[in-house]
C-alpha cells in the first residue's frame, strides 16, 4: 500500500495491491496484525476475559470480544501462546511473556498488532472514523502549532479530516509510550508534525522520554493511511531503540 495517497483508498483497491490489512500494510514486516470490520457471533472469552466485562453492555461486550479474537488470530500467527489478555494498568493489554502489542477498535473496525520484544521495543496502533472531532475535543488535543499546520493540511487535502488523524496519531504514540513508562502522557506532552506526501508522522516528546537499549528516546516516528471511512496510524520502535 503506498501511505502517501492524499485520497481515501478502498479495502477492494488495497486488495488489489495485495495489502491483507490496513494496520499490518503500517507496520514492519516483524509486526503481525488481523483485524474485523464486523463482530463474529461465535467469539469465545476466556472465563477470566468474561469476568472482565460480566456487567458491560452489549457493545462494550462486542469491541472487547473481537478486538481479542483478532489478538490470538495474530499471536497464533506469531507463533506466541494464545491465552487470556486482560487489562492492566490503564487498560493497557497484558500480553505473553515476550511479547508487545497494541490493540484499536471503532465503529465498524477492530484490529490487534503484535511482535517479538527481541524484535520491537514497543508498538502502538489506532484506528479512527475519517470524521471531525466532536465540538471541543480539539482544544484538549492540539496544540497551537499544531493547529496551524492542521489548517493548512485541511486546505491542501480536505478529503482527509485532520482534526481526527491528529487525535489518531497522539492515541498511538500514547500506545506506545506506556508499556516503556507506566506513566500518562498528556496531549499537549508531544507535539506532532504529519507528512501528507510521505504518509508519515513525526512526534516529538516534550518530556523526558524512555531509555530503550541505553539510549534516551526524545520521540515517536509513525506511519498513517486511509481507506474507505477508516483513519489508522501505526509507531513500532525497534528494539534497540531507534527508528
Amino acid at each position: 500500500m503506498d501511505p502517501a495517497r492524499r485520497e481515501p483508498a478502498g479495502r477492494q483497491e488495497l486488495a488489489e495491491q495485495g495489502v491483507s490489512s490496513v494496520i499490518e500494510a503500517l507496520l514492519p514486516a516483524r509486526v503481525v496484525a488481523e483485524e474485523a470490520f464486523r463482530d463474529p457471533d461465535d467469539v469465545l472469552l476466556y472465563p477470566a476475559e468474561e469476568a472482565v466485562i460480566a456487567r458491560a453492555v452489549a457493545k462494550r461486550r462486542s469491541e472487547f470480544a473481537t478486538v481479542r479474537h483478532c489478538a490470538r488470530k495474530a499471536l497464533s500467527r506469531l507463533g506466541a501462546p494464545v491465552e487470556p489478555i486482560l487489562p492492566g494498568a490503564r487498560g493497557a493489554p497484558q500480553w505473553p511473556a515476550g511479547v508487545v502489542g497494541s490493540m484499536t477498535h471503532c465503529a465498524g473496525y477492530r484490529a490487534a498488532a503484535v511482535a517479538w520484544v527481541n524484535d520491537v521495543a514497543t508498538l502502538g496502533v489506532d484506528a479512527e472514523p475519517n470524521e471531525p472531532l466532536p465540538d471541543g475535543v480539539l482544544d484538549i488535543v492540539a496544540l497551537d502549532e499544531e493547529r496551524h499546520e492542521l489548517a493548512q493540511l485541511a486546505r491542501d487535502h480536505p478529503a482527509v479530516c485532520w482534526d481526527r488523524l491528529l487525535f489518531s496519531v497522539k492515541e498511538s504514540v500514547y500506545k506506545a509510550w506506556f508499556p516503556c513508562t507506566g506513566r500518562w502522557l498528556d496531549f499537549t506532552e508531544a507535539v506532532v508534525t504529519i507528512d501528507p506526501a510521505a504518509g508519515t508522522f513525526a512526534a516529538r516528546l516534550l518530556v523526558p522520554g524512555p531509555v530503550l537499549a541505553g539510549s534516551r528516546l526524545t520521540g515517536f516516528i509513525g506511519r498513517w493511511t486511509v481507506c474507505d471511512r477508516l483513519l489508522a496510524t501505526a509507531v513500532a520502535v525497534p528494539a534497540d531503540g531507534r527508528e
